[in-house]
């Protein structure tokens, strides 16, 4: 079981995502007003907080939604899940989609650290069923069995 503590939108491929509220999942589409919503298979992007922070303790000093994350949960690390694993939170069902992804070695944080966690770290998924995520709610790994 994990904890959200960020989500994060931006409006704008390519741009950091910025903090916000509230999550509004649409089904097989995204977060509202996410540049990344759509009807593909990336639609929501998820990283561990544990392994973020790890990151920081490295000497990156990234906020929330630098790596092109919509959410920071605490307490699962989704790198170890399958694809095909489901996510609950509140009445979302979000489905893991892809782990990890190729880095544009352009991005800035890369070009500072001389590394990135997302290609590694980051999970992907698509929302199977919608409503809202936020901040200090819970979100379970639904049994795949």
């Amino acid at each position: 079981m994990g904890q959200v503590t960020a989500v994060c939108t931006s409006p704008a491929k390519g741009t950091q995502k910025q903090k916000v509220k509230e999550g509004i999942f649409i089904e097989d589409h995204g977060i509202q007003g996410d540049a990344h919503a759509g009807k593909w298979h990336r639609q929501v992007s998820l990283l561990s907080y544990d392994k973020i922070e790890a990151f920081r303790a490295r000497g990156a000093e990234v906020e929330d939604g630098a790596f092109g994350e919509n959410l920071v949960v605490r307490g699962i690390d989704f790198r170890s899940l399958p694809v095909g694993t489901r996510l609950c939170c509140n009445d979302v069902i979000l489905e893991l989609t892809q782990i990890g992804k190729e880095c544009h070695h352009g991005c800035q944080i890369f070009q500072k650290m001389g590394d990135c966690i997302m290609p590694r770290e980051g999970v992907f998924a698509r929302v199977i069923r919608g409503g809202k995520i936020r901040v200090g709610d819970e979100m379970k790994v639904e049994n795949n069995e």
